[in-house]
């Protein structure tokens, strides 16, 4: 079974179209827990209305605002599946994506996880093969991967931007590797989070930018946790 977990702060809408993307799966054997961060939005508005539709296979927690990290790892401690999945609530995934996932992940033994491109605000992004000396440098694999649940060693909730980065270099220190599946299989709505991405081009243009000066200040703290220095 695949524990899906969704972490969610006031993103109502977003997890309406999330939960109804799951239940468009092409492989039905998952549970799936949401995790509201202190949502103040019309949250259980959204989870009654899908229980009807998921029945025993959808749970919830709420816990006060925590942080995303804090809302995985509360969600994986209540996972029963043999994979996991963290999903935040502005991903779309497509039909196929839990059966491609999951055979790869069957069929490739010595991966402990599983990535795979996708698209966020118009732009498919590939991603690239999985390489210890590629994830040293630079972060590349997005959160949500596929992974065997006994292999998670947790977020690190004093991380506060690059979780995934962390994640990813904490399982390769622990000598699980990933595989990379060259097909996009979700997509990432505009508006969201996600924070490894900048423009190639603010690096060479405007290196004083605020938000390039606190990228690269939250890359200095995963190098140096990870002595990559």
């Amino acid at each position: 079974m695949i524990s899906i977990i969704i972490p969610v702060y006031n993103q109502a809408k977003s997890l309406d179209r999330c939960l109804r993307s799951i239940k468009n799966q092409k492989y039905d054997n998952y549970e799936i827990i949401v995790v509201n961060d202190g949502s103040t939005d019309n949250f259980y508005e959204i989870i009654e209305k899908h229980k009807s539709i998921f029945t025993y296979k959808l749970e919830y927690i709420s816990q006060d605002n925590a942080g995303p990290q804090a809302a995985r790892n509360a969600g994986a401690k209540r996972a029963r599946g043999e994979f996991i999945i963290f999903c935040d609530a502005d991903v779309e995934l497509y039909p196929e994506m839990l059966k491609i996932m999951k055979g790869a992940l069957r069929h490739h033994p010595e991966a402990g996880f599983v990535y795979s491109s996708f698209r966020w605000r118009g732009k498919k992004f590939r991603s690239y093969p999985y390489s210890e000396e590629r994830l040293k440098q630079m972060p590349y694999i997005n959160t949500t991967s596929l992974m065997w649940r006994d292999f998670f060693p947790g977020f690190d909730e004093k991380i506060k931007k690059f979780q995934d980065w962390d994640l990813w270099l904490t399982m390769m220190e622990g000598g699980h590797k990933g595989f990379w599946i060259d097909v996009e299989l979700y997509k990432i709505h505009a508006g969201s989070t996600m924070s490894s991405w900048l423009p190639k081009v603010a690096y060479k243009i405007l290196p004083f930018w605020p938000s390039v000066k606190r990228y690269n200040s939250a890359q200095k703290v995963i190098k140096e946790k990870h002595h990559l220095q």
